[in-house]
Parts: C-alpha cells; sequence; structure tokens
C-alpha cells in the first residue's frame, strides 16, 4: 500500500504542460508577468504538492522542464545559474541571499550577499530528467543544531583557556538567547518547503542545545522553543558579573574604554551592550512541533567531563569564578581533554584548587547547577513547555523509567524519525552508542521494513557525526558494555534499505557524505551550528521522483535578524544582528564553516530500495 501524498494526475500534467509552454515564452516577460505565469501554474499544480515552487533541476532536452521556471541549480557544483525572480518559498533561505562580509580589514561589517545556488547531486544515483513534474512530497523538518545557549557568567566556564582553544570564549555568546529567538521567528516565517511549496512538518534539534549543561540554560532553551520570557542572566540581577567587565584584556570590553585584544582587531566600543544583553527578551516559540535530541554539552559539564562530581556541581554554583590564567598555564588540561586523557576532570579541578587565590568574587546562584539526564527528560515532559508538541518533545515516561535518551518519532505519515543518543556518559566531547541502543536501532529498523503497508522511509538523528564517533571507552555502570563507533553504526544504517540519511551536528560545519557499502547506501548530513558564523538552520524535504528515485532537498537558513548592524541599535532585533557580525569577527573563527556549495543548498538523489 502506498505511503505517497495523492495528486491527480490529470491536474499534474496539466500543470507540467502550462509550465512548459510559459518556460517557452518567458523570454518578453517582465519581473510581474513572470510571476504571474508561474503562480498560475502553482496554484494549478495544486499549492506546489506535485509541482512545487523552487524544485529545480537543469533542463534536461529542447523542451523546457517545469522546474526551470522556478530555478535552475548548479548541476554538480558546475553550470552556470540561471537568474530568476524570488519566489515566495525561498524568501528567509539562503537561495537569495547571505550575509557576506563588506569591504575592509580589521573589523569588518556585513551585508547583504549573493545566494548560494542549489547543487544535485549523484553521487548515490543518477538524476532523471523530468524528475520535477513527476515527484511528490513525503515530509519535510527543520534541523537546529549546536545552539549553545550559554549562561556566560557561569563559574564553570574555562575562557581563560582562549589562547589554546577559539570555543573556549567567543565575544559573541552574550547574545545566544536573542540569536537563537530570531532563528525561531525566521523559521515561523516561512510559507512552505523551500522547494516544494508542501507545509514544514516538523523542527527537530541534534543536540549541543545548552553549553555548560547548567539548568538555568536548560530552562531558556525550553523557552526559546516553545515560547515565553527570557531573563539570560545569573547570579546578580542587577548587573553583569562575567568577563567582559573583568578589566582583562583577553577580552572584548564593549561598555568600556580598555584597549583590550579585540579592540585593536577593530572591535567597537558599544555603550550599554552589557546591560542589554541580560536584559530580559520574548520568544514566541516554534509554531511547529518540535523533537530535541541530546548532545555532550547538554550531558556533560564543559561538554567533556563526567556527570555528577562533588566538586563540580558545588563550584557551579558557588561565588568564586577563575577569569584569568598565567601564560603556558592550561595548555597540559586542554591537551589531555583533547586526547581523552581526563574524562572525570581529575586535571582541571587541580589547575581550579591552585589557582584558588587567584579567583573573584560572584553571586552564587543555585539555578546554574548541572542538570542529570532525569532532569534534562523531565524538562522536556513538563506541559509548561509543550508549546506546538508534542509533550515530551519525543521524550516520553518510559524514557524516564528506563533512563534512555534514544526514541522514535513521525515526521509524517512516510517518513519516520530515529532519534539517536550518541554522548559518553563516562566523560569525553567525542561519542560512541552502547550495544543495547544498536541492538535497539536494528530492531526498530527491521520492524519498520516488516510492516505489511509497507515501510517508512528513515531519517536518523545524533549529535555527533560518523567522523567524531570514534571514543569506544567502556562506561561507568556498564563496564562490559561495548560501544560502537561511527562506523559501525554507518554499516548497520547502510543495510536497511528504508534509511535515506542520518542527520547530525557537533562538528560545526556544513558537510554531506555520500556512504555507499556493498548493503547499501545513504546520505550523511551534518550541519554548521548557530553560534559560531555563518549562524544556520538547514531545510529537509523528502520527495518521491516516481522513477525509482528520492531526493532530499536541503536548505539552509539563517536567523530573521537583518545582515546589516546598527551599534545603536540594542533591542532584541539588534543584539541578534550583532551576534551574527562579532561571530563573523571572533578571533579564531574559521571561514571553512559554512562548507563547500555541495554541502549547502542541495538535491540529494538516491534509488528507492
Amino acid at each position: 500500500m502506498s505511503r505517497i501524498r495523492s495528486v491527480a494526475t490529470a491536474t499534474s500534467t496539466a500543470a507540467a504542460h502550462s509550465a512548459a509552454t510559459a518556460a517557452r515564452t518567458l523570454a518578453g516577460l517582465d519581473r510581474r508577468a513572470f510571476l504571474t505565469a508561474t503562480g498560475a501554474v502553482s496554484v494549478a499544480a495544486g499549492v506546489g504538492y506535485a509541482l512545487g515552487p523552487g524544485s529545480g533541476e537543469a533542463a534536461a532536452g529542447p523542451a523546457a522542464d517545469p522546474a526551470v521556471i522556478a530555478r535552475t541549480p548548479v548541476v554538480g557544483g558546475r553550470g552556470r545559474p540561471v537568474s530568476v525572480p524570488q519566489l515566495p518559498y525561498e524568501r528567509g533561505t539562503t537561495l537569495l541571499t547571505v550575509a557576506t562580509a563588506r569591504g575592509g580589514s580589521g573589523y569588518r561589517r556585513l551585508g547583504d550577499g549573493p545566494a548560494w545556488d542549489r547543487v544535485v547531486r549523484g553521487d548515490l544515483a543518477a538524476a532523471k530528467p523530468g524528475r520535477a513534474g513527476r515527484r511528490t512530497a513525503l515530509g519535510s523538518f527543520v534541523q537546529f543544531t549546536d545552539l549553545h545557549l550559554v549562561d556566560v557568567q557561569h563559574p564553570l566556564r574555562y575562557e581563560y583557556l582562549r589562547a589554546q582553544t577559539a570555543s573556549s570564549w567567543r565575544p559573541q555568546e552574550a547574545l545566544s538567547v536573542p540569536g537563537a529567538i530570531a532563528l525561531v521567528e525566521r523559521v515561523n516565517a516561512l510559507r512552505g518547503g523551500p522547494a516544494t511549496g508542501a507545509p514544514l512538518n516538523c523542527v527537530v534539534t541534534t543536540g549541543d542545545n545548552t553549553d555548560n549543561n547548567s539548568r538555568n540554560e536548560l530552562e531558556w532553551f525550553m523557552k526559546v522553543m516553545s515560547g515565553g520570557r527570557i531573563t539570560p542572566n545569573s547570579g546578580d540581577p542587577r548587573h553583569y558579573e562575567g568577563v567582559q567587565d573583568s578589566g582583562l584584556k583577553l577580552y572584548w570590553h564593549p561598555d568600556s574604554a580598555l584597549r583590550d585584544a579585540d579592540k585593536k582587531l577593530g572591535f567597537p566600543r558599544l555603550h550599554g551592550f552589557l546591560e542589554a544583553a541580560i536584559r530580559e527578551v520574548n520568544s514566541p516559540g516554534l509554531g511547529l512541533p518540535w523533537y530535541s535530541t541530546v548532545g555532550n554539552h547538554d550531558a556533560l559539564p564543559g561538554g567533556c567531563w563526567a556527570p555528577g562530581d562533588p566538586y563540580f556541581q558545588e563550584f557551579a554554583v558557588g561565588g568564586r569564578k577563575l577569569m584569568n590564567l598565567d601564560a603556558g598555564r592550561g595548555g597540559a588540561m586542554w591537551d589531555a581533554v583533547k586526547k581523552g586523557r581526563d574524562p572525570k576532570g581529575d586535571l582541571f579541578k587541580a589547575l581550579l584548587k591552585s589557582e584558588a587565590r587567584h579567583m573573584r568574587s560572584v553571586t552564587p546562584d543555585e539555578s546554574r547547577a548541572p542538570f542529570t539526564p532525569a532532569e534534562y527528560l523531565k524538562a522536556h515532559l513538563d506541559p509548561a513547555h509543550k508549546g506546538q508538541g508534542p509533550v515530551g518533545h519525543g521524550y516520553t515516561e518510559a524514557n524516564l523509567a528506563e533512563r534512555t535518551q534514544y526514541y522514535t518519532f513521525r515526521i509524517s505519515d512516510d517518513v519516520l524519525g530515529v532519534s539517536l543518543d550518541t554522548t559518553d556518559p563516562g566523560g569525553h566531547y567525542e561519542g560512541s552508542v552502547g550495544t543495547a541502543q544498536l541492538r535497539w536501532l536494528e530492531r526498530t529498523l527491521a520492524a519498520n521494513e516488516k510492516k505489511a503497508d509497507g515501510a517508512a522511509h528513515v531519517i536518523v538523528f545524533s549529535h555527533h557525526t560518523s567522523k567524531t564517533m570514534r571514543n569506544l571507552r567502556p562506561v561507568p555502570g556498564a563496564p562490559h558494555e561495548k560501544r560502537h563507533g561511527g562506523p559501525e553504526l554507518v554499516s548497520v544504517l547502510a543495510r536497511h534499505r528504508s534509511v535515506l540519511a542520518w542527520v547530525n551536528g557537533h562538528s560545526h560545519k556544513n558537510d554531506i557524505t555520500p556512504h555507499h557499502t556493498a548493503k547499501g547506501s545513504f546520505w550523511e548530513v551534518s550541519t554548521a551550528s548557530h553560534i559560531d558564523f555563518p549562524q544556520l538552520a538547514r531545510v529537509v524535504e523528502v520527495v518521491d521522483n516516481h522513477d525509482g528515485t528520492v531526493s532530499l532537498f536541503t536548505t539552509l537558513i539563517e536567523s530573521s535578524a537583518p545582515h546589516r548592524t546598527d551599534f545603536a541599535d540594542l533591542s532584541q532585533t539588534g543584539l541578534a544582528a550583532l551576534y551574527r557580525e562579532l561571530s563573523f569577527n571572533a578571533p579564531g573563527a574559521k571561514p571553512t564553516l559554512g562548507g563547500d556549495p555541495g554541502d549547502r543548498n542541495t538535491e540529494l538523489v538516491l534509488r528507492k530500495r
């Protein structure tokens, strides 16, 4: 029994014929006439479910393909894209414009830049001509990943390791909450899938929703996603107590005349910035159902140390914070973290204890306490955070009882989502899965493919990528359970014909990888974070081409904040715009995180199995 949305064949044929006729006569039309013609085609095709605006492919013969009217993409990263007018389902996406630095050196301002064209990738199956006129939409979702909502005043933060790793402190971090709210606003403004025009089904996060594994960050995350008022402050309710007013030149001091390291690079002085950064903001909440996946920063203090240590718990809520470290100190500790040699944080604790007399006083705050896996689940199950649902956002009371954080959910009637927990409860920023979870995954995929009414297509979600699942050490509490890494998970997914894609984050970089084995093939889609530039989320649309292939359209979106900033605008929207621009200029920022054209806006083709 087919699970595909039905659209009248006669209507699709008529629409395709009308589109082809229109394409042959558009040469002399102006912009308004063009939009009128294409709008008529969209309505005739049933609001884009069968012939969706923007679902482009290159023309394949003398007669123009219907999709040429919408947009002709770059095929395989080569060719000359056709410049066409804006279509309503592309508004707010990188198919139209991308934040780009304007000329100059030093601190650079952002503005509207050229679009990223769609690339058709046939690594796993050839893209067949005429598919745009046949295809039907099966389901779609928006991926949020690595939001890193951060309490920048938290005592356990290790900003003083900035020389060792740029991720220890970023100039934009105080604005993570208004930045994430602007991303929610962008999704709410989308009129449909950019490729098909079909309604979006849901939003799925792929972990590192929080940064310090603290309760206040978890509360902020739930309200950003489901709606509510948020005061992104901790400690003293009257003023900021973090490194940006410390007088230390290691950090950007926006409100001060101090000639700090960042101002020497051109960073501006913005009077009132810190007061605005801790001011109450309001999130409308997503207008779609949303589902959650856990990441290492959600599960572990600092994103890398084993949870439950009494010293870390006490230090997190206490009144002392280390803000500076003598040159040469900390390098050995961070090297041990990178190599996984300090999973319990013993070297970190030793460092903090040795620097006790150099710490500064801050206001104690119980809301900074680390949250447990059970508390993470309970926050999602709290009806106060339901938003557009579902209650639990994928997690259920069974997860709470069984102490698990993996589950399945329906993206649509035709597409099944599987959310995995790849974090290491023993302490490590890299990932893996235990045998129990891997066997559960195999049973889940096998059961789906045995259904009498036909298997649903499957999208698997996790935080870690196949390349960052290399931590295979046994975890505390289950010393005899084997851990399984990326290559083994790739092998399992490839064996199941229903799996179309594995969607993840963690690397903070756009990267799309085809996996082909003797048993089968699927796409791995890794998406850039929303804390480091270019600060993106990704729309994924699944379509049946009715020619033996399925396509996944991936379209990157930015937040709703304007590309151009105004240093005098410290409103919620102005702060969201600054969040992006500061991230572009952050010292140590990696210009490669946006990926190559084939990792951005794509059509990923694969065979139906």
